[in-house]
Order: structure tokens, then C-alpha cells, then sequence
């Protein structure tokens, strides 16, 4: 069984272009976001785009966009918890 990885495991890797994609609630990102016109359940799923060192880089509506965004920018994206 492969053993979980936290957020910071990946900075360890000297992998170029790799982000990881993780759930998180609106209520944890709320506070950033600079669009008056986001309107958010502060209960609903996000996925958020991390580069290797912990840099949320984006957030998705669904975990198939953060996907195929990071893809699309020559990355390599990896799913963590």
C-alpha cells in the first residue's frame, strides 16, 4: 500500500512541472479571492492547483478541469488528499 503524502512531500521532488490537485471547501479560499462577483456556498467542493513548493496556482469547479488545465500548461498533475 503506498503511503500518503502530505502537501509539503512534494517539494522533495525535483520533478519540473509537477502540481498536485486537492479538494477544498470555498470557505478555506473565500478570503482570497479578488472577484466581487464569485458567489460561492462557503460548503461547496472546489479543486485547488498546487505547485510542488504549496503554491495554490488555481481553482476549478471540478476535478477534470484542474486537470486538464494543468495539462494544458505542460504540466504533470498528480491527485492528493
Amino acid at each position: 500500500m503506498m503511503p500518503m503524502m502530505m502537501d509539503h512531500d512534494f517539494s522533495a521532488f525535483e520533478v519540473p512541472g509537477l502540481v498536485y490537485v486537492r479538494e477544498v471547501f470555498a470557505r478555506d479560499i473565500l478570503s482570497d479571492i479578488e472577484d466581487d462577483d464569485v458567489d460561492f456556498s462557503p460548503d461547496q467542493v472546489l479543486y485547488a492547483l498546487y505547485g510542488s513548493d504549496g503554491e495554490r496556482l488555481a481553482v476549478m469547479l471540478d476535478r477534470e478541469t484542474a486537470f486538464k488545465a494543468a495539462e494544458a500548461h505542460d504540466m504533470a498533475p498528480v491527485s492528493v488528499q
